[in-house]
Protein backbone atom coordinates (compact mmCIF):
# COMPACT_ATOMS: atom_id res chain seq x y z
CA UNK A 1 0.00 0.00 0.00
CA UNK A 2 1.44 3.51 -0.62
CA UNK A 3 1.51 6.03 1.48
CA UNK A 4 -1.23 8.71 1.89
CA UNK A 5 -0.79 12.31 1.06
CA UNK A 6 -1.78 14.79 3.68
CA UNK A 7 -4.43 15.58 0.85
CA UNK A 8 -5.77 12.38 0.47
CA UNK A 9 -5.96 12.02 4.35
CA UNK A 10 -8.30 15.07 4.15
CA UNK A 11 -10.33 13.47 1.47
CA UNK A 12 -11.20 10.50 2.70
CA UNK A 13 -11.87 12.90 6.26
CA UNK A 14 -14.35 15.00 4.75
CA UNK A 15 -16.08 12.12 2.70
CA UNK A 16 -16.44 9.78 6.13
CA UNK A 17 -17.41 13.00 8.03
CA UNK A 18 -20.61 13.66 5.37
CA UNK A 19 -20.95 9.75 5.51
CA UNK A 20 -21.05 9.53 9.47
CA UNK A 21 -23.41 12.56 9.41
CA UNK A 22 -25.82 11.29 7.40
CA UNK A 23 -25.93 7.98 9.24
CA UNK A 24 -26.72 9.84 12.42
CA UNK A 25 -29.62 11.88 10.35
CA UNK A 26 -30.36 8.62 8.75
CA UNK A 27 -31.23 7.06 12.55
CA UNK A 28 -28.34 4.70 11.93
CA UNK A 29 -26.21 5.46 14.84
CA UNK A 30 -26.87 7.06 17.97
CA UNK A 31 -26.04 10.62 18.19
CA UNK A 32 -22.62 10.84 20.01
CA UNK A 33 -23.86 14.26 21.26
CA UNK A 34 -27.29 12.91 22.67
CA UNK A 35 -26.42 9.08 23.08
CA UNK A 36 -29.94 8.79 21.22
CA UNK A 37 -30.86 7.77 17.69
CA UNK A 38 -32.27 10.59 16.28
CA UNK A 39 -33.75 10.98 12.56
CA UNK A 40 -33.88 13.95 10.68
CA UNK A 41 -34.54 12.85 6.93
CA UNK A 42 -34.58 16.66 5.58
CA UNK A 43 -31.03 16.76 6.59
CA UNK A 44 -30.10 13.28 5.81
CA UNK A 45 -31.00 14.23 2.18
CA UNK A 46 -29.02 17.36 2.31
CA UNK A 47 -26.00 15.52 3.55
CA UNK A 48 -26.51 12.78 0.95
CA UNK A 49 -26.94 15.88 -1.80
CA UNK A 50 -23.82 16.96 -0.36
CA UNK A 51 -21.78 13.94 -1.06
CA UNK A 52 -22.92 13.54 -4.72
CA UNK A 53 -21.91 16.68 -5.65
CA UNK A 54 -18.50 16.18 -4.10
CA UNK A 55 -18.55 12.90 -6.37
CA UNK A 56 -19.83 14.86 -9.34
CA UNK A 57 -17.22 17.23 -8.62
CA UNK A 58 -14.33 15.58 -8.13
CA UNK A 59 -15.05 13.09 -11.51
CA UNK A 60 -12.29 12.50 -13.39
CA UNK A 61 -9.67 13.08 -11.03
CA UNK A 62 -9.82 10.72 -8.27
CA UNK A 63 -8.04 7.75 -7.83
CA UNK A 64 -10.15 4.19 -8.55
CA UNK A 65 -9.59 3.68 -4.70
CA UNK A 66 -11.08 6.81 -3.93
CA UNK A 67 -13.92 6.63 -6.54
CA UNK A 68 -14.93 3.25 -5.29
CA UNK A 69 -15.21 4.54 -2.04
CA UNK A 70 -17.31 7.81 -2.79
CA UNK A 71 -19.49 5.81 -4.83
CA UNK A 72 -20.27 3.05 -2.10
CA UNK A 73 -20.85 5.57 0.20
CA UNK A 74 -23.38 7.29 -1.55
CA UNK A 75 -24.98 4.73 -3.29
CA UNK A 76 -25.37 2.74 0.05
CA UNK A 77 -26.88 6.73 1.58
CA UNK A 78 -29.30 6.54 -0.82
CA UNK A 79 -30.70 3.20 -0.27
CA UNK A 80 -31.14 3.89 2.81
CA UNK A 81 -32.73 6.75 2.94
CA UNK A 82 -35.65 6.01 0.23
CA UNK A 83 -35.64 2.52 2.88
CA UNK A 84 -36.21 5.21 5.95
CA UNK A 85 -38.22 7.44 3.94
CA UNK A 86 -40.61 4.84 3.22
CA UNK A 87 -40.91 3.74 6.99
CA UNK A 88 -41.62 7.18 7.70
CA UNK A 89 -44.39 7.29 4.96
CA UNK A 90 -46.00 4.49 6.24
CA UNK A 91 -45.77 5.22 9.68
CA UNK A 92 -48.18 8.15 8.93
CA UNK A 93 -50.64 5.98 7.44
CA UNK A 94 -50.84 3.16 10.04
CA UNK A 95 -54.62 2.87 11.24
CA UNK A 96 -53.46 4.31 14.73
CA UNK A 97 -51.63 7.59 13.23
CA UNK A 98 -54.84 8.20 11.20
CA UNK A 99 -56.86 8.07 13.80
CA UNK A 100 -54.74 10.01 16.60
CA UNK A 101 -54.71 12.72 13.73
CA UNK A 102 -58.50 13.19 13.42
CA UNK A 103 -58.30 13.02 16.87
CA UNK A 104 -55.97 16.34 17.26
CA UNK A 105 -58.12 17.78 14.61
CA UNK A 106 -61.45 17.64 16.11
CA UNK A 107 -59.57 19.31 19.29
CA UNK A 108 -58.34 21.98 17.27
CA UNK A 109 -61.44 22.42 15.30
CA UNK A 110 -63.11 22.78 19.35
CA UNK A 111 -60.33 24.72 20.23
CA UNK A 112 -60.54 27.48 17.81
CA UNK A 113 -64.80 27.62 18.25
CA UNK A 114 -63.73 29.16 21.74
Amino acid sequence: MTEMSKTDMMFYQLVLTFQNAAQIQLGQVKNPQTGKIEKDLKQANYSIDLLDMLKTKTSGNLNPEEEKLLNNIVSTLKMIYVTESEKEKNQKKSPENIKKDKTEEKKRKSNSKK
